[in-house]
């Protein structure tokens, strides 16, 4: 399936679809893994990763993509990506010109319709469209959106000295809160009957997944408490970026434990194509039935 196809579930009243921003496939480096654990011999113990999640050559597939969220009642974005103009590490410092804007537009709801914005943390690859060059500044993308930044997650960034996650701040946070458009909420706030946040910290101190439920259906969307779904049959492999590895581990037992054999439509924020699936038992551990 190509990557770039529009996905787009129903959840009862609720519709999401993914907003694709780029795709990345990222090979194994022995000093500086993404994953240690996930070496390309590893991998192959779990068959059913490729070919849609693991490259032939052993490369993890990772997509940076928002969500869309459309309730009767309103439109809320989950994670606005890297964004453009904006040279990152994690796209080897070159600024990115994608068709993000456009694409969002092409599904009936653009910017400026646009009611919340939730990060689900604050990295890079999660904040980037919060904002857009106008002239010189930063400016808010989502002119009429409440930004709703976790608590807990705004108060440790805020304080962070860490050399990458400065400028983020900078270009992507700070001028949102200039703008008088944030709201910040605890790691369980509730936005709706249909949509709430549940606390999945590890990754990072205020990390939190996305509830949704409507006529008894039910969805999530993992942040990244999940990172690939190689962590579906491996709970315990972790990111070298995980600010608590080991509570993002227990973190991820926890939920999957939850979600095994039920009817939740788990949608994987990094997931590459087809991006969501249900968690089903396997074994002593767990498989993406998608």
């Amino acid at each position: 399936m190509a990557q770039g196809q529009t996905l787009r579930w129903k959840i009862g009243d609720v519709t999401i679809t993914r907003i694709l921003e780029l795709v990345l496939s990222v090979e194994y480096y022995e000093k500086y893994p993404f994953m240690r654990e996930a070496r390309p011999a590893a991998l192959q113990e779990i068959p059913w990763l490729y070919p849609n999640f693991v490259s032939t050559e052993g490369e993890l597939l990772i997509s940076i993509h928002a969500l869309l969220v459309q309730t009767p009642e309103f439109n809320l974005l989950v994670d606005t990506c890297v964004g453009n103009d904006k040279p990152r590490k994690i796209t080897s410092n070159q600024a990115l010109h994608t068709e993000f804007l456009h694409d969002l537009a092409a599904t009936g709801c653009d910017r400026e319709t646009i009611d919340y914005v939730v990060c689900t943390h604050l990295h890079v690859d999660h904040v980037g469209w919060n904002t857009m060059k106008v002239a010189d500044s930063w400016q808010p993308t989502f002119p009429n959106a409440r930004y709703l930044l976790g608590r807990n997650e705004y108060e440790y960034w805020s304080k962070s000295k860490a050399e990458d996650q400065i400028p983020v701040m900078e270009d992507s946070v700070q001028p949102i809160f200039e703008a008088g458009l944030v709201d910040l909420v605890e790691t369980d706030h509730k936005i709706s009957d249909e949509v709430r946040l549940l606390p999945t910290t590890g990754h990072t101190p205020g990390h939190v997944s996305v509830l949704i439920e409507s006529k008894h259906q039910k969805a999530m969307i993992t942040g990244d408490m999940m990172h690939h779904p190689c962590q579906i049959a491996r709970p315990d492999w972790t990111v070298g970026f995980d600010e608590d590895q080991q509570a993002a581990a227990l973190c991820r037992h926890r939920v999957l434990k939850e979600l095994a054999d039920s009817t939740t439509l788990v949608i994987g924020t990094h997931f590459a194509v087809p991006t969501a699936g249900k968690i089903v038992s396997d074994a002593d551990s767990y498989r993406f039935d998608y």
